[in-house]
């Protein structure tokens, strides 16, 4: 077995769509970034990479890549997850910590967990996604941006 951990954070900018674990969030601002900005997904293929000692998300996604321009992060998880396999690995489970002073994301949490646990090929009970908030501390409490926290378990496949 190996663990990985994963960090990302995103600043807010007007005219882009707010997408978080695969789901599109109804809000005024996204994320700025080369894809879609994704800090969920881009901190849980971070840690999965990391656990299988692969390298990181910028390695495999470059953001200088125009290959990757506004690309759903859904497609980082597939290839991540095949890589893994291709190197003997399958992903145990993924435990997730967004930090955000806003948007609320508890009625979104269930369906992330959804996009996850089938992007990877996982049980549902296998994904766990938790919501925080810093009390209107830093970057995030005062509405800049948001971060994600991950980490992952992978074990060898069995032959």
């Amino acid at each position: 077995m190996r663990i990985g951990i994963g960090y990302d954070v995103h600043a807010f900018t007007a005219g882009r769509p707010l997408v978080l674990g695969g789901v599109h969030i109804p809000y005024a601002q996204g994320l700025a970034g080369h894809s879609d900005a994704d800090a969920v997904i881009h901190a849980v293929v971070d840690a999965l990479l990391g656990a299988a000692a692969l390298g990181d998300i910028g390695q495999h996604f470059p953001s200088h890549d125009p290959r990757w321009a506004d690309a759903p992060s859904a497609t980082f998880l597939g290839y991540t997850r095949d890589l893994l396999s291709e190197h003997g690995w399958r992903v145990g489970n993924v435990d997730v910590t967004i930090v955000a002073e806003r948007p609320k994301m508890s009625a979104y949490i269930p369906t992330m967990k959804e996009t996850l646990a089938e992007a990877l090929g996982v049980p549902l009970h296998e994904i766990s996604i938790k919501a925080t908030t810093t009390d209107r501390l830093g970057f995030t409490g005062r509405g800049e941006g948001i971060a994600a926290m991950a980490v992952a378990l992978i074990d060898r496949k069995l032959p």
